[in-house]
C-alpha cells in the first residue's frame, strides 16, 4: 500500500504517463507547480488599467469644473433654416393633417372619375362627409364652384359629376337664405351663360371649357329631377330655354368646332328636347333642323362636319334611333302588338306537332290536349307533353319473375 501510494521518484515520469491515459473527468487537475511566467502583454494591461482609472479620475474633474448645463436650449447653426408642416398636433392622437373641403371634392372627384361604378356604393359617405363639412353659407358656396369647376375642366366627366348634382340637390342639408345647393348650382351656370358670346370668341383655352360646359348643362338637363309635392319628379325648365339659346349662338358662328359641339349637344339631348317641345305645342326641334339644313347648304365648314350634320338630320327623322314601343299591355292585341305571342307557351299535339296560341287552329288543339287530360289526369303536364315520374312503380309479376331470371342466367354466364 505504501509502496503504491509513494512510487519511487525513478519511476515518477512512467507513473505521470499511465494518469494521463487513466483521466477522469471528475477528478480535478492539480494545481500547477510554478505559475507561468509574466509576459510583457500583461504589464501592458496592468498599466492601462491604472492609466484608465486615472483618466476617469480626470473626466469626474473635468464634469465638475464644467459650466454646460443639461437643461441648455438646443443649439441650432446660424445658417440652418427652420420648416415648419402645415399639421397640428393633439398630444393624445400625435400629428395629424386636416383635410381640406377643397382637397376632399378632388379626392372623391378623381376616384369617381377613375371608377365611375363605384358611384352608389361611394355615393352615401360622400354625402355623409359633405353635410359634416358644409356647415355655413361660404362653405356651401364653396363647395358648388368646386364642383362646377371639375364639371367643365375633366374630360369625358360631364355624366357622373351630373347625377352627382341631381343626388346632392335632394341630400345637402344645408340651406341658407342665399338658396340650397340646386339653386346656387343653376345660378352659377346662368353666370356662364351669361357670357356665352364672350366666350366663342376668346381664346382656343376659354372656348374648350364653354364646349365642355354646354355638354354639362345637357347632362344637368337630363339627370337633374325637380320634385315638387307628390307630382312625378320633372326636369329644369330653365335649362330647356338655355339649351335653345346656346345652340342658336353656336349655329349664328358656324365654324367647325362650334358646330361639332351643337352636334354633340343635340345627339345627348335631342329626344328630350323634342319630346318637352311637342308637350307644349311647340316646334322648336323643326326650326332648328331648319338651321342644320341651312349651314350645310351655305357655310363653309369641312366635310368631315358636314357629314356630322347629315347625319344628325337623318337621326332625327328616325325618331332619334329609337323603336317603337309596343301597345300597353292592356290595350294590346295582335294587331297592334306584333310581340303579341311572344311570350306564350309552346303545346305539342298527340303527334308531336307544335303550336301556340298563334296558330289559327289553337283552340281546337288545345282543347284536345284537356281532353287527353281527363282521361288521363297523370299523364300529361300543363303543356301536353307526357309525363315522366320519377318515383318508381311496382312491376308486373310476370315481369319480375322474368328479370330474375334474367339476372341469374347472367349470373351462370359470368361464373362459367
Amino acid at each position: 500500500m505504501n509502496n503504491s501510494s509513494t512510487p519511487p521518484s525513478s519511476s515518477s515520469s512512467e507513473a505521470g504517463d499511465s494518469r494521463s491515459l487513466v483521466f477522469v473527468p471528475s477528478e480535478p487537475l492539480r494545481p500547477p507547480r510554478t505559475a507561468p511566467p509574466v509576459s510583457d502583454s500583461s504589464a501592458e494591461s496592468r498599466s492601462s488599467v491604472s492609466s484608465g482609472h486615472n483618466s476617469s479620475s480626470a473626466a469626474d474633474a473635468l464634469v465638475k469644473n464644467s459650466k454646460l448645463s443639461a437643461a441648455a436650449s438646443e443649439f441650432v447653426p446660424g445658417s440652418y433654416a427652420s420648416f415648419q408642416d402645415d399639421v397640428y398636433s393633439d398630444e393624445s392622437e400625435g400629428f395629424y393633417v386636416e383635410p381640406s373641403l377643397a382637397d376632399f371634392v378632388q379626392e372623391f372627384v378623381s376616384h369617381l372619375y377613375s371608377s365611375p361604378g363605384s358611384f352608389e356604393t361611394e355615393i352615401d359617405y360622400i354625402t355623409d362627409t359633405l353635410n359634416s363639412c358644409v356647415t355655413t353659407e361660404e362653405t356651401l358656396q364653396e363647395l358648388v364652384e368646386l364642383i362646377y369647376v371639375q364639371s367643365t375642366s375633366v374630360p369625358h366627366f360631364a355624366y357622373t359629376v351630373a347625377r352627382l348634382c341631381n343626388h346632392l340637390s335632394h341630400h345637402i342639408h344645408f340651406s341658407p337664405a342665399s338658396g340650397n345647393f340646386r339653386q346656387l348650382l343653376l345660378k352659377r351656370c346662368h353666370t356662364e351663360y351669361e357670357q356665352r358670346e364672350q366666350a366663342l370668341r376668346g381664346d382656343p383655352d376659354t372656348q374648350k371649357k364653354f364646349y365642355s360646359y354646354v355638354l354639362f348643362l345637357g347632362e344637368l338637363y337630363i339627370n337633374l329631377e325637380i320634385k315638387s309635392g307628390k307630382n312625378k319628379p320633372g326636369r329644369a325648365n330653365i335649362l330647356l330655354g338655355a339649351l335653345k339659346d346656346l345652340l342658336n349662338t353656336l349655329f349664328s358662328h358656324p365654324d367647325n368646332p362650334n358646330l361639332m359641339c351643337a352636334v354633340k349637344l343635340l345627339k345627348l339631348t335631342g329626344s328630350v328636347l323634342e319630346d318637352t317641345w311637342k308637350e307644349k305645342g311647340q316646334s322648336d326641334m323643326d326650326e332648328v333642323i331648319k338651321k342644320i339644313e341651312d349651314i350645310v347648304l351655305d357655310a363653309k365648314c369641312s366635310r368631315d362636319v358636314r357629314t356630322m350634320l347629315l347625319k344628325l338630320v337623318e337621326l332625327r327623322s328616325s325618331n332619334w334611333g329609337r323603336v317603337h314601343t309596343a301597345a300597353v299591355s292592356s290595350d294590346a292585341t295582335p294587331d297592334n302588338d306584333p310581340n303579341y305571342f311572344m311570350n306564350e307557351p309552346t303545346f305539342y299535339t298527340a303527334d308531336g306537332t307544335p303550336f301556340t296560341a298563334a296558330d289559327p287552329e289553337y283552340s281546337e288543339k288545345y282543347q284536345e290536349i284537356l281532353d287527353r287530360e281527363d282521361c288521363f289526369p297523370d299523364a300529361y303536364e300543363e303543356d301536353g307533353n307526357d309525363s315522366f315520374c320519377s318515383d318508381e312503380d311496382e312491376m308486373d309479376p310476370e315481369i319480375e319473375e322474368a328479370f330474375e331470371r334474367f339476372c341469374m342466367e347472367s349470373d351462370a354466364r359470368r361464373k362459367k
